[in-house]
């Protein structure tokens, strides 16, 4: 039976005060610095919603209203999604940098297509540079058969030569921005060994609508969805155009004149397969460390070496 005397009782009590002390103003601290990176993403979507509406010159007030509505919308979700601490919806939270390069390159899409199609009707020195750098590279990658090929014939045929080149300034350019933030990606996972494996890798919070028990071998799915975003990612650029083109009506001469409308076409167009196929590239990479730590598990298992 251990005896404490009055003095090592005080001293008990104040070394579990102080831990208290300690541990509630890291938690707090940890609770707001989750709230105001939260309040940042959701401004930052906002920005990125309002972007095409703040550049491009003759959008009336109530397109203005719609999109400020749908941006807080979306910050707000942003917001409800980062400073909670469970995840609901969003991917690879606790894995950067992932969702930064799909947001930068989705912003980056974005914010040159509005210089591009307000430099139209308002050009200035930033926009001409812009749309030379555009054109020079869509002539690159127009070629038969090519994604940007594609997405010219869903122009009329009427279409005046100025909007077929502002056309394919802009889907050139913006499939180039795609295909370097893949780039990126690929690189930083190299360099980095995204995701860090000095670090434990949750499944769970980073995959939220993955269901890890519903049936199957758990690295057999991940790889089977890799595979699948993957081929989806390397075929939506030539399947979204033909798909487009057969819906009758969709696309005439009237759409050539709503800049804000072929801003986000185009966007969603070339962001797209390459946010999917970093997708199928992640899911793959987790696929094989699960595998690899199920390796590691099973030798000491295999040589005889038993757990005590």
């Amino acid at each position: 039976m251990r005896v404490f005397s009055g003095k090592n009782k005080r001293s008990v009590k104040r070394s579990a005060k102080d831990t208290r002390e300690r541990t509630w103003p890291s938690a707090a601290k940890h609770a707001m610095a989750r709230f105001f990176g939260a309040m940042a993403r959701g401004f930052f979507v906002l920005l990125l919603i309002a972007t095409p509406s703040l550049l491009l010159p003759g959008t009336s007030l109530d397109t203005k209203q719609m999109v400020i509505m749908i941006g807080l919308f979306a910050a707000m979700l942003t917001v409800i999604e980062y400073a909670s601490v469970y995840p609901s919806l969003v991917e690879f939270r606790y894995a950067p940098p992932f969702n930064r390069v799909r947001f930068i390159s989705l912003f980056l899409i974005v914010f040159v297509l509005s210089i591009i199609f307000r430099g139209a009707t308002d050009p200035t020195t930033l926009s001409q540079f812009v749309q030379a750098v555009g054109v020079l590279i869509g002539h690159v990658i127009d070629f038969p058969y090519s994604p940007v090929r594609l997405i010219l014939q869903l122009l009329p045929e009427t279409a005046p030569d100025q909007h077929v080149r502002l056309m394919r300034a802009a889907a050139g350019l913006s499939y180039l921005i795609s295909l370097v933030s893949l780039a990126v990606f690929l690189i930083l996972m190299r360099l980095h060994g995204w995701p860090n494996r000095r670090e434990a890798f949750n499944v769970w919070t980073n995959l939220p609508t993955f269901d890890p028990t519903m049936g199957g071998d758990v690295v057999t799915r991940l790889r089977r969805d890799a595979r699948f975003n993957i081929a989806l990612a390397f075929f939506l650029p030539f399947l979204t155009p033909a798909v487009a083109k057969s819906a009758s009506g969709l696309f005439d001469a009237s759409m050539v004149s709503s800049p804000q409308t072929l801003v986000w076409m185009i966007a969603i167009w070339a962001f797209l397969p390459s946010s999917l196929f970093m997708r199928g590239i992640a899911m793959n990479r987790i696929g094989d460390m699960i595998d690899e730590k199920r390796m590691r598990g099973a030798n000491p298992v295999q040589a005889g070496m038993l757990p005590a």
